[in-house]
This record gives C-alpha cells, sequence and structure tokens, in this order.
C-alpha cells in the first residue's frame, strides 16, 4: 500500500473510534517517512482523544517542527494545553493560530492582486475585440463635391 493508502486506512480506524489501531498505522507511516505532515497531525489529536494530553502535546510540537506557521497545528495545540490545565499556553496557541489565519488570508488576497494584475498572454480565452463604430453626427455637414 501507498503511504497515501495507509493514511486513509488510520483515519479510517480513528474516525471509528479504534485509536489504538490508529496511532500504530499513523506511526507506521511515520517511520516510513518522519516528514509525513497529516500523520502527525493525527497521531497528536488520536492521543488527546485517548485522553493521553502529554503525548498528544509531544506529538503535536513535532508537528509545529513541520510546519511552524500552520493554523491547524496552534489550534491543535491550544486544545491541548487546555485539557491538560496550561491555559496560558493554550492562550498563546490560539493566538498563533489567529496570526496563522491572517497571514494566510493576505497571502491569498496577494496571489489574487498578483493574478488580476498580471497580463493575459495574447489570446488567452479572450474574443476578438469588435472594431469601434462611432454613431452618425448629424450636426456635421457632409461635404459635397460641387
Amino acid at each position: 500500500m501507498t503511504l497515501q493508502e495507509q493514511f486513509d486506512d488510520a483515519m479510517f480506524d480513528f474516525s471509528r473510534g479504534e485509536l489504538d489501531s490508529a496511532i500504530a498505522k499513523l506511526r507506521a507511516i511515520l517511520e516510513a517517512d518522519p516528514t509525513h505532515f497529516d500523520a502527525q497531525l493525527a497521531l497528536g489529536m488520536a492521543f488527546y482523544r485517548k485522553g493521553d494530553y502529554a503525548r498528544a502535546l509531544v506529538e503535536g510540537h513535532k508537528a509545529e517542527q513541520l510546519r511552524p506557521d500552520d493554523q491547524l497545528v496552534h489550534t491543535n495545540l491550544s486544545l491541548f494545553y487546555l485539557k491538560a490545565g496550561d491555559k496560558a499556553k493554550a492562550e498563546h496557541h490560539g493566538l498563533q493560530s489567529r496570526i496563522a489565519g491572517w497571514r494566510a488570508e493576505a497571502r491569498a488576497a496577494r496571489a489574487a492582486q498578483t493574478a488580476a494584475a498580471s497580463p493575459a498572454p495574447p489570446g488567452a480565452g479572450t474574443a476578438p475585440k469588435p472594431p469601434l463604430q462611432f454613431p452618425e453626427m448629424p450636426w456635421k455637414k457632409k461635404k459635397t463635391d460641387a
């Protein structure tokens, strides 16, 4: 099975509440690819769902090392710290999550502006424009040959 198929299988177990099986499968994925972000993120959440908040925090911080500016990472860490009883760190990661969201919105807005400002290549999905036609101007006299 590919890593994606293994991940899908682990998430199926997770969705059914078979957390020990999901954890084992997620760990196997991370042994094969320690940089598999989704597996790392899900592993932290699986430990959280089991009520093992200390282990959830350890795995959550590993996900943070992979993507330090990811909004979901900080949302999860905020939740884990809250359940572990550390309100100050929960609030810190909650704020980091909001900041990450704002940054993502700003990046998307800049990308949209850049796409709108860049000229389209010639013939890129545009129909040729019809020639300009001016209405009759009756106030202008036509020159006649006399």
